[in-house]
């Protein structure tokens, strides 16, 4: 009987696909304007979900990487950054990032403070550009890969930094560092024009970058009380490993559209396929990540680190960001195979400079995205132009940026309000020190 309930589904199906044939334009088989228009601004808005949805597993890996009595400063860090976000990409950042003819200096840097407008409710598709999709569906997307460039920060200078100076310098580089650097490739700026720069889906715009203003932040604020002592590197575990790999598995979702997405089509058949290409080379790439890991520290540590394979899998979807099209799916195993490599032996390398990273997002974020932009060159990108000389001007460009630009923000910030808990509020927990109130009332210790 369940069965019967699919038939008018596959009725409807059967009556929309000689609508969908009439679509295709009968000499040339491509499709029509309205088709193209409704498909792409429909992956936009899948894809936008998809990475909405990673919005929650950068709070759920956070939560669970962190100690009980911070949970909830991580929680609420991530959800007002997202919101952030969302308030200043549509006050400055998209304009800024997509400027069209509307340069301040070509090439370099949009306008400062266009904030974005929407089509007219209600008009008709034939009213508008229907060569690319709606912009309210490209606005969503795109400022979901703004949001997911803050949250990389986030769990890095977990711990001991203040709320409110963290959420400002969400401000600034969700305003004004992103969009610009980001406008300098993808906003058809001069690292594409003039240097052939390529990054697909934002290895190096989106999460070298966020690793960059990460890495700026650690060294200004400094690592835990305790986390270096007698030449040690104490361990401070987690609260949550369930939490974590829960947070991990939402972000290999997520990157689904945030590789996917970034097609930027779905008009055609091939479009279609390409889409689907990226799918599996990402998912590759992610598995490669997670095995390399677990194989690695059996073999150097004599277990298993669940946290390395959890970053072991990230760092795969990392590397495969800035070329996620091109790849064969072995390559995409060998590209996200060295990014679980990366991860094993960047981790500890951060500890014997005594760089407190929490989560690991530098390894994962900065130095596989350096890794995965490189890794374009295997294959020339989508084009099969891309060159060594280009992805690595554009990757000392964009990191010097926002590495230098990230580090005057916190010693601004350091010198006006200052940015670190005191020792008592550390020892106490953000949570009750910042915020009043714990995740785990009745099971938080120190």
């Amino acid at each position: 009987m369940k069965a019967l309930k699919y038939i008018p589904l596959a009725a409807v199906a059967l009556v929309a696909a000689p609508s969908l044939g009439l679509a295709q334009d009968a000499a040339t088989g491509a499709p029509a304007e309205h088709t193209s228009y409704i498909l792409t601004t429909l992956l936009f808005l899948v894809g936008g979900f998809l990475v909405f949805w990673m919005a929650a597993g950068f709070a759920m890996l956070e939560a669970g990487l962190v100690r009980s009595k911070n949970v909830t400063m991580q929680l609420t860090k991530n959800i007002a950054l997202f919101s952030i976000a969302a308030i200043m990409y549509w006050l400055v950042g998209f304009n800024l990032m997509y400027p069209g003819d509307g340069w301040l200096i070509d090439g370099v840097l949009g306008p400062l403070f266009a904030m974005t407008s929407l089509e007219p409710m209600g008009v008709a598709p034939e009213e508008t550009a229907l060569d690319y999709a709606s912009v309210g569906s490209d606005f969503f997307f795109q400022l979901m890969f703004c949001a997911t460039t803050a949250s990389i920060v986030s769990g890095t200078l977990a711990e001991r930094i203040k709320l409110w100076p963290f959420l400002i310098f969400v401000v600034v580089l969700t305003g004004f560092i992103y969009p610009m650097q980001a406008s300098w490739d993808w906003g058809g700026g001069f690292l594409e024009s003039s240097f052939g720069f390529m990054d697909f889906a934002g290895s190096t715009l989106v999460h070298s970058v966020g690793g960059w203003a990460a890495l700026a932040g650690a060294l200004v604020l400094g690592p835990r009380l305790g986390k270096y002592k007698d030449g040690k590197t104490n361990p401070m575990p987690g609260s949550n490993l369930a939490l974590a790999t829960l947070g991990t598995f939402i972000l290999w979702l997520g990157w689904f559209g945030f590789n996917g997405g970034s097609q930027l089509a779905m008009g055609t058949v091939g479009d279609v396929a390409d889409v689907s290409r990226i799918f599996a080379n990402t998912n590759m790439a992610a598995a490669a990540g997670a095995v390399t890991a677990l194989i690695l520290t059996q073999v150097l540590y004599g277990k298993v680190d669940l946290t390395m394979v959890l970053n072991g899998a990230l760092a795969g979807l990392v590397s495969i960001t800035a070329e996620p099209l091109a790849p064969s799916l072995f390559l995409a195993l060998v590209i996200g195979g060295i990014g679980g490599v990366i991860v094993v032996f960047a981790v500890p390398l951060l500890d014997k400079l005594k760089i407190d990273d929490v989560v690991g997002a530098i390894p994962v974020h900065l130095f596989a995205g350096i890794w995965g932009t490189l890794a374009v060159v295997l294959t020339g990108g989508y084009t099969g132009e891309a060159t060594i000389g280009g992805q690595i001007t554009g990757i000392v460009v964009i990191g010097a940026f926002a590495f230098v630009t990230s580090l005057v923000v916190w010693f601004i910030l350091k010198a006006v309000m200052g940015i670190r808990v005191s020792q008592e509020s550390e020892m106490t927990g953000l949570d009750v020190a910042e915020l009043g109130m714990e995740a785990y009332p009745d099971f938080t210790k120190g």
